[in-house]
This record gives C-alpha cells, structure tokens and sequence, in this order.
C-alpha cells in the first residue's frame, strides 16, 4: 500500500517525538517525575496526531498522569478534576466566545460577502491584480466581522476563485490570496484566539484587543503590497481587468442624466433643463448619497476637535488634611507649610502645666491657667477669611486658563489625511463612482461600522469584551434582519453551531487546567525552566528560540492545541528574561497565522480544495501559500523591531 506523501510526514514527525522522548528517558540518570512530564507531554502530542480528540486527549492523559503524581489516589485526582472545571466555568471572559462566534455565524449567513466582494473589486479595478486585491480586502473585513476562517476560505473560494481563474490568474497566486486573507479573522479583533490566550496568561483582552489592532492593518497591507508587486511585475500571473468587467451599469433614471458614467456627478446632478425630465426626489437623493461623506467627516471633526480641545478644570475642594498644621500668618494668601525654624514649637514648662505662647514677647504671660493670647480675637478674622478668599481667586485663575488648549498633532494629522481623502473624493466623482460608493454603503459600511462599534466600546472603555459580545450579537441579529435573511431556520442553525464551537473551546480550556495542573504536579514546568536558565539565553535568543517552536508546532497542531498546551510551559519563563506578557501575546497571534497555513495540517487549504475545481491540485495551494508564510515572518520580525506597532495604542489608551 502506497501512502501519501501527508502521511509520511505525519508519521514521520510522531516518530521524532518518540525517538527524542526516548532519548532524554535514557540519558537521564534517575527518572524522575519531571521526566515523567516531559513523557506526558510527547503522548499528548503524538495522540492528537493521530486523531483523538484534543479535549479528552488533555483530560485524559491529565487524569492519568496525575493519578501516578498523587500515588495512584484516586480521590485527590477527582478532586483535581473538579477543581479544573470549575474553574474554568467560573472564567468571566470566556462568556465572550459563544457571543461573538454567534455574531460571527449571523453575519456570515446575511450573505453580505458577494456584495462586498463585487463592490470591492469595481472599486479598486484600476489597481495592478485588482480581482486578488480585492479578494484581501474582502477577506479581511469578512473574517474580521465572522472570526470564523472555514466559513471565509469556503465562501471565498466559491465566489473569488472562479473569477480571478476566469481572468487568468495563477493559481498559486489566486489560491495564495484566499487562504491567507481568510486567517486574518483570528488575529484582527474581535479575535477568539485572543480571548483564549488572554485567559489562559491572565492577560488583559482589552489591551490584547487594542494591541493587536494594528499589527493585524499591518499584515493585511503587506500582503496587499506583496499582490500589486507581484501583479506589476508578473502581469501574466495577474492580467489587468477588461474595460467590460471594470464598466458600472448606472439605474435607467440616472441614464437620463447622461450617458457618460465618467461624467462628473455633482455638477450633473443639478437640477436644469438637460434633468428636466428626471424626478426631483431622485435627484435629492442622488444629492444626498453624495454630500454623504462630507457630513460625515463634518460630524465626526467638530466634536472630536471640541473633546481635544476642552479642558475641564479641576475642582478645588478646602478639605484639611488630618494631622495637618495651619499658619496663622501666610506669606501670599492660601495654606502654606510653617517655615522649620521659628514656627510651631514646645514652650518652655515654667510653671509645669501646657500654656500658649504670648501672641507678643513684649506682653507679660497672665498668671493663671491657659489663657488666649492678646490680640488673638482681631487675629482670627485674617486667618479665617485670607485663604478662603486667595483660594476661591486661584480656582477661578485656574478655572479660567485651563478651559482649553491647543490641538494635538494626531488630530491635526487624521484631519489632513481625512479632509485630503473627502477633497479627492469629490475632485473625482463619477456617476460610475456614485454608484460604486452606493454598493459599498450597502455592503461595506454596514460591516465596518459594527466592528469598530464593538472594537470601540472595548479599547475606549466603555464596555467590557462580554458586554461589548453582547452588543456584537444583536448587531448581527439586526445585520441579518436588515438584509432579509433572518428567520427561526438560520437562528437555529447559529445557535447550534455556537453551542457546538463554543462546547469545544470550554472542554479545551477544561483539559488544558487538567494537564497543566498535572504538568507543574510531576516537576516537569521545573525541568523545562531549569533546562531554558541553563542555557544562559538572552532575551532575544530566548524569543527566538520560543517563536521558533511555535512556528513548528503549527505544522502538525492547529492554534487552539498550542495555546492550550504550549502557552502555560512558556508563560512562566516571561518574567525571567523580562518579556511583557502582552507582546508576547501579539507576537504568539501573528506566528499562529501560520499555523492554518503550513502543511500537513493547513486546514485553510483543505477548506479551499474541497470547493475548487478538480484541476486546483493541492499542491498549487501549497505553493501559492508559502510566499504569505513568509510575509508572516517579515511582520514577526518588523513587530520585534518596532514593538510600538502593538504597544502604542494600549500605552496611550492604558498606561
């Protein structure tokens, strides 16, 4: 029997485990638990390779493992067991899984993506590889707004792939493009590999969000600039689009105005004797698609640049310290600390009893008990009324010069950029571009507006990721009922698939606790860190070294595996060669984009050949997704040596 060459190397990579497995078995002079750990760990990995269920593989092997830990007492296993479930139903961030994945799964089914896709590649026809261009665009905001890469490649690969074959792409090219945009969904936020990550590092998932966001940018624009190089200097790999598949076909009313889709619209659509025939409510609203963006950036500008530039004086509150000493001869008015020589002190005990100092040396102390000093009675107006009047003068000072201030650079920059882009816009309106612009406002807005809805009530803290999952849901649901597609069967179908998906992540996280627990119970957390401090690395060998097993771990395993399983054993070593949690996270997302990339187990390739056309061999996919494997890498590397790409934003927003 003559196997494929997938499985060899499947098989191949499970023998390697248990040859070094047996390796460090044997070496060892006493075999100790940690070994024992070590063991553990190469089973699991082999097993999941060989098909069992990731979940149950973990408890299992968890279960067991800790069963030898504890001296085959049965009772602190089960309790062990427990303990892990619960604590993971206790998690409060998990919540947020079942809410976006359902959100996800009902903006895939309001069938926007043919729309989006249409829209995208009229829009940017003109570019070098337009089709795959706009393939990468469509991708991303799709996976982004759906999270869910299978459903992406799939319908991609049905509506995307067809095309730019028919126009004579390079497969490779063509197959290149789908898959990598369709991954994107697990790093852009709303990510679930950022939930489960932050939840099993204890990172924050706010700042994850707004950390990742744009790396994510990022990696989509270089894979953008890597297709309209390649198209520039390929042109056969990607021929340009034909004057047939870039025309715009205008509505019959608008034909009436001209019969020019380049003509210029906004004189055009003033109302004269060439329109006389063209209704007016047509007309306004052709007016008022067009003066669309020039109210947005209207209403977007004037608010931000009043929020910029306001200052709200602090108030001034004349609350005293307790403990706190008050002159009672200020120098300028207001409360003032006593000078350290020449003010408060102990009198001399002449008499033997406390007595108040004499207001004037030249005064005579009374005789008798304590007494106030001569003069205290016109002293005490002063005293009362001077700071209480020097005070209500400063706050109203302060009140009145820091009412506003000048605005920052950033605003000063998104206003050239925006108000450039809004000129352009109307410098070249075209009733063919009028139209374009109205298919992206039916398909193209209404996605970005929920995710930076969701994304913005998260970095800015007004909602939690829950909350903020919550709200995405009913997006979603409104999304799907906009568009006409809601009703019981696709809320059926969702639910059921939110169950089913988020079931499985829950069980992860369950035999992830078990085995961990088990792994750090049998020393075999220890043995790892006592062998990585032994190699005295430094703290870019070490994010070398760690960056370097993720990358090939995700050749055999999928990202929820290597969280699950690898996050806890390299967490701890953080703190050691002093690496923030939260960039390693960033980088740790951006390297697992490989894992639905890289053979045997890229799973977005087998997602594209089951809809492709029989000619599409798998290893065309293969081919065509190593280049954007190593777009990968270059990001990895550019997010190392400027870690501001990702830290900049939750520094600004958090710290």
């Amino acid at each position: 029997m003559k196997l494929r060459k997938e499985l060899w190397f499947g098989l191949s990579f499970m023998a390697l485990i248990v040859v070094l497995a047996a390796v460090v078995l044997l070496r060892a002079e006493t075999i100790t638990q940690g070994h024992l750990g070590l063991l553990m760990l190469s089973l699991v990995v082999v097993a999941i390779m060989l098909g069992f269920p990731t979940a149950f593989t973990l408890m299992g092997m968890g279960m067991l493992f800790t069963w030898l830990a504890y001296d085959r007492d049965v009772t602190h296993t089960l309790d062990l067991m427990v303990q892990s479930a619960y604590k993971t139903m206790s998690n409060d961030v998990l919540i947020a899984i079942p809410l976006f994945v359902f959100m996800g799964y009902l903006v895939e089914r309001a069938n926007l993506i043919e729309s989006l896709f249409k829209s995208m590649h009229l829009a940017m026809a003109r570019l070098p590889g337009a089709l795959a261009v706009a393939t990468l665009v469509t991708c991303t905001i799709f996976a982004t707004a759906t999270g869910i890469v299978g459903a992406v490649v799939t319908l991609m690969g049905l509506l995307a792939l067809p095309a730019m074959l028919r126009a004579g792409y390079s497969v490779p090219l063509a197959a290149g493009a789908i898959t990598a945009g369709g991954c994107l969904g697990i790093l852009i936020p709303p990510s679930v590999l950022l939930i489960v990550y932050g939840a099993t590092a204890g990172v924050s998932v706010v700042q994850l969000y707004a950390g990742a966001f744009f790396p994510g940018l990022m990696l989509a624009s270089l894979y953008i600039l890597y297709v309209i190089v390649v198209a520039k200097l390929k042109p056969q790999w990607a021929p340009p689009l034909s004057a047939e598949e870039r025309r715009v076909h205008l509505p019959t009313l608008t034909q009436r105005l001209t019969t020019d889709p380049t003509a210029h619209a906004v004189l055009g659509l003033l109302k004269g004797r060439r329109n006389a025939d063209v209704p007016l409510s047509h007309l306004l609203k052709q007016i008022g698609m067009a003066a669309l963006p020039a109210l947005i950036f209207a209403a977007v500008m004037i608010p931000s640049y009043q929020a910029v530039t306001t200052v709200t004086a602090e108030a001034v509150y004349e609350i005293e310290e307790i403990g706190a000493s008050r002159s009672s001869a200020p120098e300028s008015g207001g409360l003032a600390e006593p000078p350290a020589e020449g003010g408060l002190a102990e009198p001399p005990s002449e008499s033997g009893g406390l007595a108040e100092p004499p207001a004037d040396p030249d005064v005579p102390e009374a005789a008798g008990g304590l007494q106030a000093p001569p003069g205290a009675e016109a002293a005490r107006e002063p005293v009362a009324s001077e700071p209480a009047a020097a005070a209500a003068g400063e706050a109203v000072a302060v009140e009145e010069a820091a009412t506003t201030q000048p605005a920052p650079t950033w605003w000063w920059v998104v206003f050239a950029v925006t108000g450039a882009l809004v000129t352009l816009f109307y410098l070249f309106l075209s009733f063919a571009r009028l139209e374009i612009f109205k298919m992206l406002l039916a398909s193209f807005f209404p996605l970005v507006l929920l995710i930076l809805s969701v994304l913005g009530s998260i970095v800015l803290g007004l909602a939690t990721p829950t909350e903020a999952a919550a709200m995405g849901a009913l997006g979603g649901m409104l999304l799907a009922a906009a568009y006409r597609r809601l009703n019981m069967a696709v809320l059926k179908e969702s639910v059921y698939l939110t169950a089913k998906t988020s079931a499985m992540v829950c069980w992860l996280f369950v035999g992830s606790a078990i085995f961990s627990a088990a792994f750090a119970l049998l020393g075999g957390q220890a043995l790892v860190e006592q062998w990585v401090l032994s190699m005295e690395l430094t703290k870019i060998e070490f994010l070398v070294m760690t960056q370097i097993i993720i990358f090939l771990l995700g050749w055999p395993l999928e990202w929820t595996e290597i969280i699950v399983i690898f996050m806890p054993i390299f967490i701890p070593l953080l703190a050691h060669f002093d690496v923030d949690p939260l960039f390693f996270g960033l980088l740790v997302a951006l390297n697992l984009q490989t894992a639905f990339l890289s053979p045997p187990v890229a799973m977005a390739a087998f997602y594209l050949k089951g809809v492709s056309p029989p000619h599409v061999t798998l290893n065309q996919i293969f081919l065509g997704m190593l280049p954007f494997m190593g777009i990968q890498i270059l990001a990895i590397v550019l997010l190392y040596t400027f870690p501001g790409i990702g830290l900049w934003l939750p520094q600004l927003l958090y710290k």
